[in-house]
């Protein structure tokens, strides 16, 4: 009998004692980390330009899903809100202007009310300096990755926004768990493939892997958390593929190690020509901004008629599916409009293309 219930209890648990115990704090850890997430904080000049929206009135929901993708972690909460609505309202959220518009203005201002900030100056007591170092690294990537998008002329460009601004969640979820992560970590590592291995060999799991796991946590559309969690893969899709490729271009930028080669496979995995990976790279490493190097105001206007159809009433305030019911088009058709407007006059949201072609005449 004894021995019976001995050979049971091996074959149900055949890890080693200490293996068990370092798995159970390896999964402790990151279950607390997971927790501590739920603080993490809104840069304050993000928070003060979307309330400063609601101080003299009625803001457009342009104007607030623009000030919304500026942060991170704006964004993060009202995609999350706006999943975990109940009743009738329950659907799969998946871009910041669906998010917007299911959940109202008000709630988002709500929400930005109530959030926790940090500010250029002063290093967060809980998170020290990774919220302005993560904060800056989402933004150059998700602009790479929305002109690698124009480039591909990619649809579903607000939902690739998402989860390229999320791709390292992983990482916020490992610097709390992990005293020295990420430098102590990755040591001598110089490319994004070589610190992932560093972290898969240390311990067992990966930045890419947690954020997907965090990602569903937060009860996020799969096909976000699926983008986050295969970015550093070559079996996640064509989003994971351009959410990758834009994180290396961003490295690049910010004059990091990135291997040339994988580079230029990832591309090709892609689709994307080399030319055309190039001219992306340059608008991502050059000093200048985008609209400095451009031609000035000019009395011609490289918009169709159809696009400037649509910007105006963008300029009005009007929402996707209220421009799309208005023209008789689909609201992706809608977006790919606006987001071929973006590329043509070098805007990087909603809110400059519509100051750029207010300023030179066009609408």
């Amino acid at each position: 009998m004894a021995n019976g219930l001995a050979d049971s209890s091996v074959a149900t648990n055949p890890l080693p004692a200490r293996e068990r115990r370092h798995n159970e704090s390896h999964g402790r850890r990151l279950t607390a980390a997971f927790e501590a997430l739920e603080g993490f904080p809104v840069l304050a000049e993000s928070r003060s330009r979307l309330l400063a929206l609601f101080s003299v009135g009625e803001p457009s929901a342009r104007e607030v899903v623009g000030a919304v993708e500026s942060d991170v972690a704006l964004t993060i909460a009202v995609l999350r809100l706006a999943n975990r609505l109940p009743g009738p309202h329950r659907r799969e959220v998946d871009c910041v202007p669906d998010a917007v518009e299911l959940l109202s203005l008000r709630t988002v201002h709500a929400i930005a009310h109530r959030a926790q900030t940090f500010d250029f100056f002063e290093p967060n007591a809980a998170w020290q300096e990774m919220p302005e170092r993560f904060r800056l690294h989402a933004g150059a990537t998700r602009l790479a990755c929305d002109r690698l998008a124009e480039k591909l002329r990619y649809d579903a460009r607000d939902r690739l926004a998402v989860a390229s601004l999320l791709h390292d969640i992983g990482k916020l979820v490992l610097v709390h768990a992990y005293v020295g992560y990420p430098r102590g970590l990755h040591g001598d590592a110089a490319t994004p493939e070589e610190r992932l291995a560093r972290e898969r060999r240390e311990l067992g799991v990966d930045h890419a892997l947690v954020g997907g796991v965090l990602a569903r946590r937060w009860a996020l559309p799969n096909s976000i958390a699926r983008a986050i969690e295969h970015h550093h893969g070559q079996d996640g899709g064509a989003e994971a593929t351009l959410v990758r490729l834009a994180d290396m271009v961003a490295h690049y930028a910010a004059g990091r190690t990135v291997s040339p080669a994988e580079l230029l496979a990832v591309a090709r995995a892609a689709g994307l020509r080399t030319k055309q990976l190039r001219e992306v790279i340059y608008d991502s490493s050059s000093p200048l901004p985008v609209l400095a190097r451009r031609p000035g105001a000019s009395a011609v206007s490289p918009l169709s008629p159809r696009e400037l159809e649509v910007l105006r009433r963008l300029a009005r305030g009007m929402v996707y599916k209220q421009i799309a019911s208005e023209l008789g088009l689909s609201p992706s058709t809608v977006r790919s409009h606006l987001h071929n407007v973006y590329g043509k006059v070098g805007a990087r949201d909603r809110a400059q293309a519509v100051l750029i072609a207010t300023e030179r005449g066009w609408i």
